[in-house]
């Protein structure tokens, strides 16, 4: 417990090139555009959540600890994908999927997924995150629309350098970011393009390059290209 909290204060000790403007610019943007999002989906959401309790029954929604800016700790909701007690990992892998999924947190092809491919659609279009939106963007204000994707504690001692770890940590994660949105299963931890990608976006980010990856998104999402 110590060590980690001795951890959290080294990020918190960190700080990026402060961009005011920016940072009041995107915080508007955020709040404004989840809410009305929120809005828009409310309806669309129901009916997931009503189809997740009929292929599994259960909880529809489930919360993932991430780690937030200066290392705070945020509860992640998301839409469940996965079938109950997912998260034993080595009962539920083969040897081989185990092993791709310490290098890299997450699967090819996961057989933990909600059956009917119901998990598979949820995945395939991003629809687990649209929980986010609400609960994080607009009412927690924890994540951004724009930002490096969240990642747990032990991921980021891996995959992360210590220099790397505070600049990660430096802003809010987000529900689409320059790696998810360009590059997603074709840039991977075990190259390295993926924190390159990552930490690119923090040192360059701007309200343009945020436009920029928005729209990537949608595009990488309506050609349904990336998520596994």
């Amino acid at each position: 417990m110590e060590q980690i909290i001795a951890e959290k204060q080294r990020y918190a000790d960190t700080k990026l090139k402060e961009k005011p403007i920016y940072e009041l610019t995107k915080r508007v943007f955020d709040f404004i555009s989840s809410l009305l999002v929120s809005i828009i989906i409310s309806i669309p959401c129901l009916i997931i959540a009503v189809i997740i309790i009929i292929v599994d029954p259960g909880n529809p929604f489930y919360v993932q600890e991430r780690m937030g800016r200066n290392g705070k700790t945020i509860k992640m909701v998301k839409f469940r994908s996965m079938i109950k007690n997912a998260g034993d990992l080595e009962d539920m892998l083969t040897p081989e999927q185990y092993e791709q999924y310490l290098k890299e947190y997450k699967l090819d092809n996961d057989p933990r997924l909600l059956p009917r491919g119901v998990g598979k659609m949820i995945r395939k279009l991003s629809i687990d995150e649209l929980p986010q939106i609400f609960f994080n963007i607009c009412l927690g204000g924890s994540m951004s629309v724009v930002g490096p994707r969240p990642i747990v504690h032990s991921e980021l001692l891996d995959k992360y350098t210590l220099e790397q770890q505070k600049l990660l940590l430096s802003v809010k994660p987000g529900l689409t970011g320059y790696w998810q949105a360009y590059a997603r299963n074709n840039a991977s931890y075990e190259s390295g393009r993926r924190q390159k990608m990552e930490l690119y976006y923090i040192e360059n980010r701007s309200v343009c390059f945020d436009i920029r990856i928005l729209f990537q998104s949608v595009i990488s999402v309506l050609k349904r290209t990336g998520a596994q």
